[in-house]
């Protein structure tokens, strides 16, 4: 062989794997989330390890804070910068405002060759589209008006699940008697914000409209809203002293490790029970928080896809995965919430997973499927947080209830 043959072909062996460096690239995802607790991370990890069977790299992006505004705040340095992630856990309002920022992807392709279309329902899609256009990939479905119970405390204090608000105070008077915390809760505004959009609710469906979603000033500073408030310092006086800061899978650990007998919270809190080896029926009890049967506050988890210059073949592949049915069934039965899609089995799901199913195609077809609140699926975030400072210096005692209802109309007409 010539000595220019051989420099030819030094030269090619060396310019093969410069080529090839792209293409591995496209093979990776950053994905920004704040599922960290550990029933989250364990639902997490189902779609990690599918993607690395496709090849994808995961880059995980954590960022703890159970609401997500932490999230949001670290989201917002990296795209000012220029370098957003290829995927980024959001909810409700938060995806809108980032939509009308042009600097989400395109999904369409992927959602037309799937028929995403006719399996997500119009609720979620209110928030997975933006003129039209896919920008999200719905993980899944949340709902938050629930109550989760310990079985043996709720054994212990007559074994009566609540289903009116009397019912529901005489049993935490019941749980206090028996010595153990009858309200785990953690002080913070979500937590305190998930707990008001259940009082709410459980003063009607029109009220909850009225206030949480038209915010009507003549029913956020009326009799009824004075009524919730009322409410909320009821419950506070079942809570333990230690309870602020205290995240919110460390009160769900309170009930299963038997300290406290039950919590307020969205069904994300069963994946914690499941990842202690709780059953549903025997080990915990779910119920709707009392006079809210049959009507659902919801959120929904979505993948909100960012115009990244690589790795958009691997964000599809990521989006499609998201979408996958044997994913959502996966997923869903690990987090504690219920598919994205309508067209999954309950098979594989428990008794309150079928529960949460069926509850939620049956608010569907009633009109008594709410978006949530303190979840940003009602109002947009600066409104949300506005309504959160209110219900928070009023469950810490700074305002009674009277006063925070007028201070909730002046609150609320200040953000908007």
């Amino acid at each position: 062989m010539s000595l220019l043959k051989c420099s030819i072909l030094s030269t090619a062996m060396v310019v093969i794997p410069l080529i090839s460096a792209p293409a591995m690239a496209d093979e990776n995802v950053e994905v920004m989330h704040w599922w960290t607790a550990g029933g989250e991370a364990a639902a997490l990890n189902v779609l990690k390890e599918n993607l690395e069977k496709q090849g994808v790299n995961w880059k995980d992006m954590p960022v703890a804070g159970g609401s997500g505004v932490s999230a949001m705040t670290a989201l917002r340095a990296r795209v000012t910068a220029g370098n957003p992630p290829t995927a980024v856990q959001m909810m409700g309002f938060n995806i809108k405002d980032w939509s009308a920022q042009d600097v989400l992807g395109n999904l369409n392709d992927v959602a037309e060759a799937e028929g995403w279309d006719n399996v997500v329902p119009p609720a979620l899609q209110e928030f997975s589209k933006h003129d039209g256009n896919w920008i999200a990939a719905p993980v899944n479905v949340h709902s938050t008006n629930w109550v989760w119970i310990s079985k043996k405390a709720l054994d212990d204090a007559g074994g009566k699940a609540p289903t009116t608000w009397d019912e529901l105070i005489a049993m935490l008077d019941t749980m206090k008697a028996n010595g153990i915390t009858p309200l785990a809760h953690g002080g913070q505004a979500w937590q305190d914000g998930t707990i008001f959009d259940s009082v709410v609710l459980s003063l009607g469906d029109d009220f909850y409209k009225d206030t949480m979603i038209d915010l009507k000033p003549e029913a956020l500073g009326g009799d009824k809203m004075v009524e919730a408030f009322d409410r909320m310092a009821k419950l506070r006086s079942y809570v333990d002293d230690n309870f602020s800061g205290r995240d919110w899978n460390l009160a769900t650990a309170m009930v299963i490790n038997g300290e406290a007998g039950m919590q307020i919270m969205g069904d994300w809190a069963k994946g914690e029970f499941l990842q202690s080896k709780k059953v549903p029926g025997e080990d915990f009890v779910c119920i709707r928080f009392p006079s809210t049967q049959g009507a659902v506050t919801f959120n929904s988890d979505q993948f909100v896809m960012f115009d990244v210059k690589d790795g958009l073949a691997a964000q599809k592949k990521m989006a499609s995965a998201v979408m996958d049915p044997n994913f959502q069934i996966a997923f869903n039965t690990v987090k504690g919430s219920v598919p994205a899609r309508t067209d999954v089995s309950d098979e594989k799901f428990d008794d309150c997973g079928k529960k949460g199913m069926a509850d939620l195609a049956d608010a569907g077809k009633t009109g008594r499927l709410f978006g949530s609140m303190a979840h940003g699926h009602a109002v947009p975030d600066g409104i949300k947080s506005a309504i959160f400072d209110v219900v928070t210096a009023h469950f810490n005692g700074e305002f009674d209830s009277k006063t925070a209802a007028a201070e909730l109309v002046d609150a609320v007409e200040s953000a908007k």
